[in-house]
């Protein structure tokens, strides 16, 4: 072999084996962030606004207020108070996730682009809404199941409200009537928010 031909490939096979090393880097630290995902994270949906996978995962760290909506119930003015909220807490770590869900009085009969729609135009929603699922009997969703063997209680209604530590550890249930400017709700938030900054400023 020439020594020119030589030269080439070996820097073919040099940068071959770069991209190679790569790739085995971004493998090794996607596995080593889903085996420090808690549990409680472990699942997947497809988002509402723009139909995309959504890893709960990527929410590991936060402090999240996850709730079972509709769009024609008495309790759907919630929406904005649940918007007034995420745009208040957003940036101390407060993640909001709605899962629309026609468990109860058939209140939720639309389909996802018109859930996402009423909720965008009506309230300004912007915080992430997942894909419309059935959130309790046999059916529901395995992280609706996961929250109510958590919590020890599951919604009885739309607008049932879980509310989970930065560590995917403690869940704390409100029934649907707490609203989020209640001083029950609140005082857990603070309380939440307040652990996952001291956590912060140690690390």
């Amino acid at each position: 072999m020439k020594p020119g031909v030589l030269s080439i490939t070996l820097r073919q096979a040099s940068g071959g084996l770069s991209a190679l090393l790569v790739l085995l880097a971004l493998a090794w630290a996607g596995n080593s962030q889903a085996a420090a995902c808690p549990d409680l994270l472990r699942h997947s949906f497809t988002s509402l606004q723009n139909g995309t996978p959504q890893n709960l995962c990527q929410y590991q760290g936060k402090v999240i207020l996850v709730v079972n909506t509709a769009s024609y119930c008495g309790f759907t003015e919630q929406f904005g108070g649940l918007e007034a909220l995420n745009r208040k807490y957003k940036d101390r770590g407060l993640v909001i996730l709605g899962f629309p869900s026609n468990d109860f009085g058939r209140q939720e009969p639309g389909s996802s682009r018109e859930i996402s729609k009423f909720c965008r135009l009506t309230y300004g929603v912007e915080f992430p809404m997942l894909e419309k699922s059935n959130v309790v009997g046999d059916k529901r969703n395995g992280f609706y199941a996961a929250l109510e063997r958590r919590s020890g209680q599951k919604p009885r209604w739309n607008f049932h409200k879980y509310l989970i530590d930065h560590q995917a550890a403690q869940v704390l249930s409100f029934e649907s009537s707490v609203t989020t400017d209640d001083p029950r709700l609140l005082e857990k938030l603070h309380k939440l928010l307040g652990a996952r900054k001291t956590q912060l400023r140690k690390t």
